[in-house]
């Protein structure tokens, strides 16, 4: 039995991205930067990817009635967050990846300086996108976002997930540091698509419920993200599969074993779907859904 409308969900994706891509394009073209720089942040931005996180910002905004024209602030700066993490995860000194997206890897492109220098644009963007003055909410508002999202992509999030991905490698790590490593590398970019909305719609009181929820999506997309580079395609995938096996990453896979890591996968999504249930929001739900059934 089809567990959701997958074609629907892959229209609303890509409706989506379509938005935000024009947006993110635009708003890079116009920068006063080298121009060089600017095709090379836009090469490492566009092109590929699903944007999940900035389409779960955008979701959770439209339960309380936030415009487009204000979510696509903090969509387009978790995009561009995740982008910088990317560029740098693939370079020789973390991941040593020359895919991504099905295309050269930004420092394969470009070469390995370029890249880091265009990757700290991307992620300096952000910031400054949600200081905006046409991001047409509070100042207060804005401080909270900027610190939210520096919070989950310095040393207590994306970096620091990093740092211990790489640390892990080839010990043996428990299930509950897997799962922390997991949360802070790439649960808690997903939180911000969570609590961003309820900050700009002052929704405080339920910030620690749709924290929760969005760090629950976060682990489980690299759970599955796990599960892909164990079994898929390389060739749907675009970029190498059988990493984490070679180089003795700490997954939930290695710790638990495939089955093991299947079932606790299907507890998580079942968790999170309880608990967006009750929101009646079609696509919030298809978007897990499609999460766990992904195949790139």
């Amino acid at each position: 039995m089809q567990l959701y409308d997958k074609k629907s969900i892959l229209i609303d994706l890509k409706k989506h991205k379509s938005f935000l891509d024009k947006n993110i394009e635009k708003y890079i073209k116009t920068l006063d930067a080298p121009k060089e720089i600017k095709n090379i942040m836009v090469y490492a931005v566009l092109g590929g990817g699903k944007r999940i996180r900035p389409f779960l910002l955008a979701e959770t905004a439209k339960l309380y009635g936030i415009s487009s024209s204000v979510y696509k602030y903090p969509c387009m700066a978790v995009e561009l967050a995740h982008c910088f993490s990317l560029v740098y995860d693939d370079l020789p000194c973390m991941d040593n990846d020359d895919l991504r997206r099905g295309k050269l890897s930004t420092h394969k492109k470009f070469g390995e300086a370029t890249a880091v220098l265009a990757g700290n644009s991307l992620l300096t963007l952000a910031f400054e996108i949600l200081s905006e003055k046409s991001f047409k909410i509070s100042e207060n508002k804005k401080s909270k976002l900027i610190n939210l999202l520096s919070n989950t992509s310095g040393h207590l999030g994306i970096a620091g997930g990093q740092y211990l991905d790489l640390n892990f490698e080839k010990k043996r790590v428990s299930k509950r540091k897997i799962i922390d490593m997991q949360l802070n590398k790439t649960g808690k970019l997903f939180s911000f698509s969570t609590i961003a909305p309820l900050i700009i719609a002052n929704k405080f009181g339920k910030i620690n419920q749709f924290k929760k929820i969005g760090l629950d999506i976060g682990l489980l997309f690299q759970i599955i993200d796990d599960f892909l580079d164990y079994s898929g395609s390389e060739k749907k995938i675009g970029k190498k599969t059988g990493k984490d096996k070679k180089k003795g990453k700490a997954t939930l896979i290695s710790l638990l074993g495939y089955k093991n890591a299947v079932k606790y996968s299907s507890y998580l999504k079942n968790r999170i779907i309880s608990s967006l249930s009750k929101y009646k929001s079609k696509d919030l739900i298809e978007t897990v859904e499609f999460v766990v059934n992904r195949k790139k």
